[in-house]
């Protein structure tokens, strides 16, 4: 059955919120814990939790060659990608990480145009342009501890693998629900996280980790791994990828208030201006897209004479 619009829309909502505070989480579990442990522990957790969700909702797991390609494709949304953003938080605060994931939509729109062949209009070229400047200030300006160019190509990685999982998914269109992709895809990311644990387990934590970390790596768990992907996977069989990656660019003015609020990231101006320049040209980027949403929203609420 077609999720509702009002359904879609609380869907959207919850899935930008827990996205703008989850950085902030990844920056804290890492905090008293190894960043493998701390990605392995968190599939670990999620894994069980999402099992029991999908047991008592009588939910079908299929488990044939098409299920598990899908699986294999969303799995690249979680370890594949996450990886790389908890290399990252050595090197930048949880609002930049979250700005990063803002130019997904550049990504996105690239990997349509160059695979896929999709058509970008001459204003979504200039809203990359922009948006691309904007980066370059950030990385000029960002000699403090919150941002060093090594974090900003580990996250660069990092959103080009997302992307890169969104038209996978779509590709491989497998008849999944939305929360047994999400078991699916946490399972296949707890078998590569065993495959890495043989390289990290002089890293295993000794002793239980302070409260702050280990409730935030409860809420990446519970929140991030399982509430989240269920919106995302449910998102991504209903509305267009572009749509879906126009998300992140609410979440990071968002993670960032949360992160000078929760955890004192202080960013300096430059940094700040920068982040404007990015936003501003992805706000240019998906111009026409907003205009032509409200047309059609229009016509919907014009009475019929």
């Amino acid at each position: 059955m077609q999720p509702s619009k009002a359904n879609l829309s609380a869907t959207y909502g919850l899935l930008v919120l827990i996205w703008a505070s989850t950085p902030l989480a990844i920056v804290w579990s890492v905090q008293d814990i190894n960043l493998y442990w701390a990605l392995a522990l968190r599939f670990f957790i999620a894994l069980p939790l999402a099992a029991v969700i999908l047991y008592l909702s009588r939910i079908p797991f299929p488990f044939n060659g098409h299920a598990l390609h899908s699986y294999l494709a969303g799995a690249c949304s979680f370890i594949g990608s996450q990886i790389f953003t908890y290399m990252a938080t050595s090197y930048l605060s949880s609002g930049i990480i979250a700005l990063m994931f803002g130019l997904a939509p550049i990504m996105t729109g690239l990997i349509g145009h160059f695979v896929f062949r999709v058509h970008l209009r001459r204003l979504q070229w200039l809203g990359m342009m922009i948006a691309v400047c904007g980066l370059g200030i950030i990385c000029l300006g960002g000699s403090g501890q919150h941002v060093h160019p090594i974090g900003i190509m580990l996250m660069l990685l990092s959103v080009l693998i997302y992307c890169v999982s969104i038209f996978w998914i779509k590709k491989v269109n497998a008849p999944v629900e939305p929360m047994a992709q999400a078991l699916g895809s946490i399972g296949i990311s707890v078998i590569f996280s065993l495959c890495m644990l043989p390289f990290i387990w002089s890293e295993a934590p000794a002793q239980l980790p302070a409260a702050k970390s280990l409730f935030s790596l409860l809420y990446a768990s519970v929140m991030a791994s399982l509430i989240a992907m269920f919106c995302y996977f449910k998102l991504v069989r209903n509305i267009q990828a572009s749509t879906l990656s126009l998300t992140t660019v609410m979440t990071p003015i968002l993670a960032i208030l949360i992160g000078a609020l929760l955890n004192n990231e202080k960013l300096t101006m430059m940094v700040l201006f920068g982040a404007a320049v990015l936003l501003s040209g992805l706000l240019i980027y998906f111009y026409q897209d907003f205009r032509a949403n409200r047309k059609f929203a229009h016509k919907l609420n014009k009475p019929s004479s």
